[in-house]
């Protein structure tokens, strides 16, 4: 939780004074991580509320963090070319995929039921197989995990985190990035080369093809209930579907790049994207894009709280950045029923705090009802013969 400055000062003695203020919607400050060794770094994953995060390092390790990105702790996992991990929502449970290029090593699919504490080799096939993605459910307990190489051009799927796998029906195909629903049943794949995107509906046992322009498709996130995907491309635009995958559009909000991550909050309003450059973010469903304050680096994956207020990205130039939304501002103007506060209703995770006495260190929660007024969110606070603060808290 942290505490945020940006105040309203509302008193009644010597008349009446607050900061006009106007509402906006909640914008992400990016910071670098601190002591983060340089590696290769290639994906990345969080829980959801954004506190425990796993990194995989390309010819590296796997590294994890328990306090959203501030320390990071090596794991006890052998340098392999790790290039996809998963987290389960709590951070507990954890899947990462190694990448073999070449017939000279096997490949593998590790996981981790203690946040990274321990790690095992699973059951699933690993001579001579290249995984490029993997996904798993909220519990962790499904997991469906791709391969885009020659040597796994296959769709794997676990109902039991990762004790038994399955090989799935989906065509032996490139498939460069998979995504999972919270509850594991609805699944997304794309395939690079082969320009198709295909979809599940029953945890991979059967998989159909979306209706889809030619792309080289390149990587695919999922909402939490599987029906609001988005996928960018190679060389192109980023796609959103609102319909599990049955139709696909792009308003060319998002400019042609080299997309090589995007991530979904749970409800699937609030994207990320990165690219070999800049780092995008919609907090309308990808209505719109906006281009965010950060170096030009090779930023080869993003993850998101499952609200959207949290991101990590990660880079193959050896950085690793968090975000987190910073709070909209308040305005108050008096009302016949008392005093109204308002912010932007497109800012969620926060809650309206007041004190009297900044002296003091206590914030207490206005229980005062929500309502939602256009594009505003107000909250009618009775007036007093008196000063009060008023601050958004994010939770």
């Amino acid at each position: 939780m942290k505490s945020y400055k940006y105040l309203l000062l509302v008193t009644a003695t010597c008349g009446f004074w607050f900061a006009l203020l106007h509402s906006a919607a909640a914008a992400l400050i990016w910071t670098a991580c601190p002591d983060v060794p340089s590696k290769t770094w290639f994906s990345v994953a969080s829980s959801a509320d954004g506190t425990k995060l796993a990194a995989v390092a390309y010819g590296g390790g796997i590294y994890t963090s328990t306090n959203s990105g501030l320390t990071w702790i090596s794991n006890n996992v052998p340098n392999r070319n790790w290039i996809s991990v998963a987290s389960s929502a709590d951070g507990a449970k954890l899947v990462a995929v190694i990448n073999v290029l070449s017939t000279s090593g096997a490949g593998g699919i590790y996981n981790s039921t203690n946040g990274g504490d321990s790690w095992t080799l699973t059951t699933a096939p690993g001579s001579l197989h290249s995984w490029s993605s993997v996904s798993c459910s909220t519990d962790g307990s499904k997991i469906v995990a791709s391969g885009s190489q020659a040597l796994t051009r296959q769709i794997h799927t676990s109902p039991d985190y990762g004790n038994t796998w399955n090989l799935t029906s989906a065509p032996n195909l490139s498939w460069y990035s998979v995504a999972s629903s919270a509850d594991g049943v609805k699944l997304v794949a794309l395939a690079w080369q082969n320009n198709v995107i295909y979809t599940s509906t029953d945890s991979g046992l059967n998989w159909r093809p979306n209706a889809v322009p030619s792309n080289y498709w390149n990587t695919v996130s999922s909402s939490a209930d599987g029906t609001k995907l988005i996928a960018g491309v190679d060389g192109g635009g980023i796609f959103i579907s609102t319909n599990s995958g049955v139709t696909w559009t792009s308003n060319n909000a998002a400019p042609s790049r080299r997309w090589l991550s995007v991530a979904s909050s749970a409800d699937g309003s609030k994207l990320a994207a990165t690219s070999t450059g800049p780092i995008y973010t919609s907090s309308d469903s990808g209505s719109t894009w906006v281009s965010n304050d950060v170096p030009a680096l090779y930023w080869s994956s993003v993850a998101t709280s499952a609200d959207g207020t949290r991101l990590v990205a990660v880079a193959a130039n050896g950085q690793i950045y968090t975000a987190q939304a910073s709070p909209p501002l308040l305005s108050a103007a008096f009302s016949s029923g008392g005093l109204s506060i308002t912010w932007s209703s497109g800012a969620t995770g926060f809650k309206l705090q007041r004190k009297v006495d900044l002296t003091t260190a206590v914030w207490t929660d206005v229980t005062n009802s929500v309502s939602t007024i256009g594009q505003l969110n107000q909250v009618i606070v009775t007036t007093t013969n008196g000063q009060a603060f008023f601050r958004l808290q994010g939770q």
